[in-house]
């Protein structure tokens, strides 16, 4: 176990970050996940802003890898082009 101050502050701060960072990524992977599930291109449509927000807020804070949220966008992007 930790010996300072600092260091016990930092266990503590770790620990709340992995949790929030694991809350932010279950549910952008939830939403990725609903999104490529949707067969109706107009719902999907809808729904492509909502996620790229959510993936560009996630890359911003350092949750996700930028050029992961351009990929995931991009794939996205592309399976609502295909739907009829």
């Amino acid at each position: 176990m930790a010996n300072h101050k600092s260091s016990l502050k930092r266990i503590r701060q770790e620990e709340t970050r992995r949790l929030r960072n694991r809350y932010y990524s279950k549910t952008m992977r939830n939403a990725v996940r609903k999104l490529r599930a949707t067969t109706d291109k107009a719902e999907a449509t809808g729904m492509y802003p909502v996620v790229t927000k959510m993936l560009d807020k996630l890359a911003k804070k350092n949750v996700i890898h930028k050029k992961k949220a351009d990929n995931l966008k991009s794939k996205l992007a592309l399976y609502i082009n295909k739907l009829a």
